[in-house]
């Protein structure tokens, strides 16, 4: 197999909808932006365990430098108060900057890990930072077949 690319929009066209997992936020360490890591039993023929760790441990750690406080975050928050909050208008804060970092992050994991799958993670920015929400599609040119048969794939292109 060469190569392969899967158009997320190609996703949504050729299949359809099964169901969706919601990965819910850890709160054991407080209210730090922290998802669980335990693999939901839905995905258990769709992926590996450990791909879906790994995602959600670096969006974990994502989450975790947007939220680190230091020198920079506290620049801008002088900035901000210094110029009634006008500069804002012409430059990114450092946690805009991390959460497009995150957006595309999840972005490349949809078109080189789940899609392939059948699998689409959507940005937790899009659901309120609640959940990471991961819906499971069907394809629909195997009507009657089980969901796990279909889609999987050993791909080993990361």
């Amino acid at each position: 197999m060469a190569t392969e690319f899967h158009n997320l929009q190609v996703l949504h066209h050729s299949a359809s909808l099964a169901t969706k997992v919601f990965i819910q936020r850890d709160y054991t360490e407080g209210t730090v932006c922290k998802f669980q890591t335990k693999f939901p039993a839905e995905l258990d023929s769709r992926i590996e365990r450990t791909l879906f760790e790994d995602t959600v441990k670096t969006l974990n750690n994502y989450y975790a430098e947007a939220e680190k406080i230091g020198g920079q975050s506290y620049l801008e928050g002088c900035l901000a108060c210094a110029t009634a909050y006008i500069i804002f208008l012409c430059m990114e804060t450092r946690y805009e900057k991390v959460l497009k970092k995150i957006s595309k992050y999840i972005q490349e994991q949809n078109e080189k890990i789940y899609a392939p799958r059948g699998l689409l993670i959507t940005d937790p920015i899009e659901r309120g930072m609640r959940v990471i929400e991961i819906s499971i599609f069907e394809d629909r040119g195997s009507s009657g077949s089980s969901s796990g048969s279909s889609s999987t794939s050993s791909s080993s292109g990361r």
